[in-house]
């Protein structure tokens, strides 16, 4: 069945299936693009997905974003009258998946909600009205007859620290929320296609499971002891059955090479606080582009012990300002003298405000961690209205400052690891100079490249290389578009050495640079010698590197008997 909101701009659509014996999903698509969190790739919409079974009781397990409160609860309505409720499941209390448990209670106010006890504990707080609520911890379980038993998996940080899965023993449906999810929408319910969904999963994943790599692995340390595993029921996008074995099996892979990396940097937050959640996500996902793992702590609900052994192991520090008023506030500040008490004068750290109006002031912060001797890591970022775009790729950028910071010995050390005779052989591989360019929204990014070339002619393609670590990775994920602006022999210096700069974090990399737009609104370079218009159709994954495919509609040259600048190495253990 599939309901359709009228009179609204944007597209809001309802679904529900039946997915497994008196099991339904009822499935919230948005299908319009739009940014979530800090994945600016979103280009296929996203979904949320609430699941209802019935048993001789009855079980909803998660809700759907306000947005869809009509449409969502007309739905429900339609399935079963709410007040027949017995069960609430709240696998986290982030507001895109229990933004309508107010209404759920309003609607049946008998229901028993379950969650963490920090679920519990939050949704105590936020709807300031009593309910009755159960606990659980993992491995407990609800019996809700007919053989449906819901089992609890503790699966904290994935990605709120309140986090539960629920298997259900009878349908062997594991419901996971936000864990093995990814933003796209599409009308089938599940993972049909997966050459047209493995590019979403995966930036999922490196966007808020990657900087969580080690909760990753010891949810799928549970997830070994529960009996078979038939469906994954995820909480964004499709549901996991027909790719089931191969997702969960890269989500491992994935992990366990981010939780090998030989550095680490603890990035504390306050969940629920301001925007240090969404902001701690986007300097976490900076700081992993670079190959340095990252552990995220809400210091809401850290054990002590658990901080003194993340700073243990950390090379650095990342920290969101917490409250100086409030019930939070003497959580948040015994944690932070539990973090303070912990650093050591070899790490480096960052701070950032919290967007809220209480909080500590960030140079306070700053100032705490200099005089423990502490390196900063990068300069304090400062929120003072709502985050937008731009703020985020700030925090992206700062992190990838840090990461890159933190492993510059690796770095070194790779790139004199090659043999001698192979390096020699490989600077040998000349290329041309170029500056690639492109925008998003308000964001806009460049960067030098001389790893480019012609790689179709029908259609016509190029392929361009581009370091994982590099700002504009961000900007270049399939159906982005970009400039690729070809340097000039003999009139490259200038060009070059702006865009060869180490900018700070949130710059304007065109500052005194001449530019008129594409078609598409990424700059072309007024001075290049020549230009091409862009669209990415793929990427591939090659270690340290994207190969980018992108297909090119529109290019002109400024100067017909000009020749392209052209790159020689002697070495190839670097640019």
């Amino acid at each position: 069945m599939v309901a359709v909101a009228e009179g609204i701009q944007r597209r809001l659509t309802m679904q529900t299936t039946e997915i497994a014996p008196d099991t339904t999903a009822i499935r919230s698509l948005d299908w319009d693009r739009d940014r979530f969190d800090i994945e600016f790739g979103l280009q296929n919409g996203t979904t949320y997905n609430s699941f209802l079974i019935r048993g001789e009781k009855t079980a909803l397990v998660d809700t759907s974003h306000e947005k869809f409160r009509q449409l969502y609860l007309d739905t429900l309505k339609g399935l079963i009258d709410p007040a027949r409720l017995d069960y609430l499941v709240v696998s986290h209390t982030e507001p895109d998946h229990s933004g309508l448990v107010k209404d759920i209670l309003a609607l049946a106010p008998n229901i028993t909600v379950v969650g963490s006890k920090v679920a519990i504990q939050f949704l105590e707080n936020w709807v300031n009205q009593p309910f009755q609520s159960q606990i659980v911890k993992n491995g407990d379980r609800i019996d809700l007859g007919n053989g449906h038993i819901l089992e609890a998996v503790i699966a904290p940080n994935l990605h709120w620290p309140d986090t539960i899965f629920t298997y259900d023993t009878k349908t062997q449906v594991l419901f996971t929320c936000d864990a093995f999810g990814m933003h796209y929408c599409d009308d089938y319910t599940f993972d049909e296609d997966l050459d047209l969904l493995e590019d979403d999963f995966k930036y999922y994943y490196d966007c808020l499971m990657g900087p969580n790599a080690r909760s990753v692995l010891s949810a799928l340390k549970r997830m070994d002891k529960l009996p078979e595993i038939t469906t994954i029921a995820t909480g964004h996008g499709p549901l996991l059955y027909h790719n089931l074995s191969e997702l969960t099996g890269r989500y491992r892979r994935w992990s366990e090479e981010q939780a090998k990396a030989d550095t680490t940097v603890a990035v504390f937050y306050i969940s629920d606080y301001g925007y240090s959640d969404r902001l701690s996500q986007a300097i976490a996902h900076g700081i992993t582009k670079t190959g340095v793992a990252v552990d995220m702590m809400d210091v809401r609900s850290a054990d002590p012990q658990e901080i003194k052994e993340l700073m243990s192991i950390a090379s650095g520090v990342v920290m969101g300002t917490p409250p100086t008023t409030g019930e939070v506030a003497s959580i948040a500040q015994t944690a932070m003298g539990t973090i303070l008490g912990a650093t050591n004068p070899k790490q480096s750290f960052g701070v950032f405000e919290s967007g809220a109006l209480e909080s500590e002031s960030a140079y306070l912060l700053v100032n705490k961690f200099r005089d423990l001797g502490l390196t900063p890591g990068f300069a304090p970022i400062l929120v003072k209205d709502t985050p937008n775009e731009q703020v985020y790729q700030l925090c992206e950028e700062a992190g990838t400052d840090l990461g890159q910071w933190l492993s510059r010995d690796r770095t070194i050390k790779q790139s004199k690891s090659l043999d001698s005779d192979l390096d020699k052989a490989l600077g040998r591989l000349s290329s041309g100079l170029y500056v690639i360019t492109a925008k998003k929204g308000n964001i806009s990014s460049a960067m030098v490249a001389s790893w480019v070339t012609q790689a179709s002619f029908k259609p016509l393609g190029i392929s361009v290389a581009v370091a994982k670590d590099r700002a504009i990775e961000s900007l270049m994920y399939v159906g982005d578009h970009f400039v690729l602006n070809v340097l000039e022999a003999g009139n490259y210096q200038g060009l070059m050495k702006h865009f060869l700069k180490r900018f700070p974090p949130g710059a304007n990399r065109f500052d005194g640079i001449k530019t008129y737009s594409a078609s598409h609104g990424s700059p072309i370079l007024a001075d290049a010698l020549a230009y091409m218009e862009c669209e990415v159709k793929s990427r591939l994954d090659c270690g340290d590197h994207w190969t980018i495919y992108a297909t090119v509609s529109t290019g002109r040259v400024s100067q017909t008997d000009g020749m392209t600048a052209v790159h020689h190495r002697k070495v190839g253990n670097h640019y």
